[in-house]
């Protein structure tokens, strides 16, 4: 189909560039709902970047070389639907027409997995930033590893597209500095500088020098100054790729809307489909037939289709060197395959600490950090830190140097205190593929990261969340460090399985969940203080079970004690006391409710005992949600008000946590 437009190569890129908007246009009226733009405004640049700069190939959207393309704002996701159509990577015309549909390939927002070509599911403003922070620096790690003189294996650049919101979230400040730091050369951020957002323009609310701060980080800036001048974007692109020492940043100056005559540069064009007569209005301004829709001319087709076998060519050669490099370095090759396809090698936990009941007490964190060690030296692909606390999540590889600058084979992460971005950059990392990332901070800060933990979860990423200090038992830094809600807030996540075991045998078991994991993150919640390792010789069942005996009383027991973490122990010694008054008593570990809930109703029968009334949950923390366990008679054992500042055990022994308040309780209640 020619429609009567010039062939010569401007020409055809002016095509292209309009058959981005139009499509972009259409889908959003005919879902009536989206954002249409800032995909008219980027459509000059996006085409450029994934045209003439960008390596990728349709036909295999998981080549592992490839670049990486995250758009941070989200809301313009039929900017990429439209990329997506146009370069083969198998999303139909119907696809593009079903834009926000039950059951379509083109949901509101990108979403990973369920859409190809779609490397991270974006939406929460800036948390798209910081992934494409984390791919960069997996990047970087991968290529220090594994590339050698005669071969680079690990050779591609990330790509990002944000604009005003991300700038204005905290998480994109904390990932640009932490970017900046480390270097990041590979790293590309393509800002769309429109000036509108959702309330009217900016100005009203962000008036700071970007391009300043961004130099503040340690990036370089460049700009463009129309956004449509094609030859520009692609002269500053270029410019990014060649340097070598800092990330940088291509601030775009473009017009939201781009072509329509009534609603460029206004807010109304965020949020809301242009409007039926507009659109015409629009298309008319582009030279396009006012009354086609979903129209992709052939010489659009064609364009993209060159671009397509560019992307197998790339590939193919690829391929080529890999085998190259196979032969010369076969023990590289399988640790890569061993990396990539997040292969565990049988015998990988076989050397993990043993904890007993005649050792000395333990704190769960200290425990954990002896587990990762031992871990660590058979597991290559793990790599993380903590945002400043290291010494106290004991996250650190003692046998690894640290991530830095220059050093990017080490696998120890200096995060800082940026537990937000921290968060995201994990996802961004595993995203990647190729490495395995945990990271950690004090439980009373995963507020910070919850947005990134959300989105983890929805990916369905088996990242790692190291949490310490789990209680009111922090003691003396008072109720601004001592959680109270957060167990329940974490629970409350879909697909985040949250483990907090008793002793240092449960916590070794816990790692051992977490890294066999595969289907969603999981939250390991470790204690500050010291707790005795607990006889286990009587127990039936296991940590894997999310809940299980752990002590039972010789016939039907007239109480079940339920607890999670460092009240277990506590139940323990209550149990014997209340064994003494006749009171037979079965003490339940729950360290999981996520995967005790994936057990068989049979199973949770036969721990729970539904046929008892009398079950008692013990957990220091807010007591809601336990009343599942517990039923209509029980009780719970928990908080509802925050800390206070006091050593930990006074802290624990006034608000309850002790032996003689669970044996009161029982006696009351029995």
């Amino acid at each position: 189909m020619n429609n009567g437009l010039s062939n010569s190569q401007k020409e055809t890129d002016q095509l292209c560039i309009n058959t981005i908007r139009t499509l972009s246009m259409d889908a959003v009226q005919k879902a009536n709902s989206g954002h249409p733009g800032a995909p008219l405004g980027l459509a000059a640049a996006a085409y450029v970047l994934w045209t003439r700069v960008l390596k990728h190939n349709p036909k295999n959207s998981a080549w592992l070389d490839r670049d990486r393309f995250v758009l941070s704002g989200g809301h313009a996701s039929m900017l990429l639907y439209s990329l997506l159509h146009l370069s083969g990577y198998g999303l139909s015309i119907d696809d593009i027409k079903n834009f926000r549909q039950w059951g379509s390939k083109t949901p509101g927002h990108p979403e990973y997995g369920h859409t190809p070509g779609v490397e991270t599911t974006t939406g929460p403003l800036g948390q798209g930033f910081a992934n494409g922070v984390g791919m960069a620096m997996a990047e970087r790690h991968l290529a220090a590893r594994f590339n050698v003189s005669e071969h680079a294996i690990v050779d591609h650049f990330t790509y990002i597209m944000c604009g005003d919101g991300d700038m204005m979230e905290g998480v994109t400040s904390e990932a640009a500095s932490m970017a900046g730091h480390l270097g990041l050369s590979r790293l590309i951020c393509l800002y769309d500088d429109n000036g509108i957002s959702i309330e009217g323009k900016t100005s009203i609310t962000f008036t700071e020098n970007v391009a300043l701060r961004f130099q503040a980080y340690g990036w370089q800036v460049l700009q463009v100054d129309d956004g449509n001048d094609t030859e520009k974007i692609y002269e500053a692109i270029m410019a990014a790729r060649a340097e070598t020492e800092r990330p940088s940043i291509v601030i775009l100056k473009t017009h939201i809307a781009y072509g329509s005559p009534n609603k460029q540069d206004t807010a109304d064009a965020h949020g809301a489909p242009l409007g039926v007569d507009e659109i015409k209005l629009t298309k008319k301004n582009l030279g396009w037939p006012e009354d086609a829709f979903f129209l992709v001319p052939d010489e659009v087709s064609g364009r993209f289709m060159e671009c397509s076998k560019k992307g197998e060519k790339a590939e193919s050669e690829w391929l080529g060197m890999f085998e190259s490099y196979s032969s010369q370095n076969p023990d590289l090759a399988k640790q890569w395959v061993d990396a990539v396809t997040g292969f565990l090698k049988p015998g990988w936990d076989a050397d993990l600490p043993e904890f007993t009941t005649s050792d000395d007490p333990i704190a769960t964190r200290a425990a954990s950090g002896k587990i990762l060690n031992a871990i660590s030296e058979k597991l290559p692909t793990l790599i993380g830190g903590s945002s400043d606390l290291a010494p106290s999540n004991k996250t650190f590889i003692d046998s690894s140097p640290e991530f830095q600058k220059g050093s990017y084979a080490g696998r120890n992460i200096r995060f800082g205190v940026r537990e937000h971005a921290m968060g995201a950059i994990m996802s961004g990392m595993f995203l990647h593929h190729g490495v395995r990332p945990y990271g950690g901070t004090f439980l009373v800060f995963a507020d910070y990261m919850r947005a990134a933990i959300r989105v983890a979860a929805l990916m369905k990423l088996p990242l790692i969340y190291v949490f310490t200090h789990d209680s009111i038992a922090v003691g003396e830094d008072g109720p601004t460090h001592q959680p109270v809600e957060q167990l329940a807030s974490l629970r409350a996540i879909p697909g985040l399985t949250v483990i907090r075991p008793a002793d240092a045998e449960e916590t070794k078991n816990a790692w051992r969940q977490a890294l066999t994991t595969s289907g969603g993150p999981v939250a390991l919640i470790l204690s500050r203080q010291k707790l005795p390792v607990l006889d286990k010789s009587e127990s039936k069942g296991a940590l894997s079970n999310g809940a299980y005996i752990l002590s039972d009383s010789k016939k039907t027991p007239d109480v079940i004690l339920i607890a999670s973490g460092s009240e277990v122990h506590l139940a323990i010694e209550a149990k014997s006391i209340l064994q003494q008054k006749g009171i037979a008593t079965r003490v339940v570990s729950m360290p999981s409710w996520e995967l005790f809930e994936k057990t068989s109703l049979s199973y949770k029968n036969n721990v729970i005992l539904p046929g008892v009334p009398l079950r008692i949950a013990i957990e220091a923390g807010l007591p809601m949600g336990w009343e599942r366990y517990t039923g209509d008679k029980g009780a719970i054992i928990g908080i509802n008000k925050f800390g206070a500042s006091a050593p930990g055990g006074t802290v624990m022994e006034e608000y309850g946590f002790t032996t003689g308040n669970i044996i009161s309780k029982v006696t009351e209640l029995i």
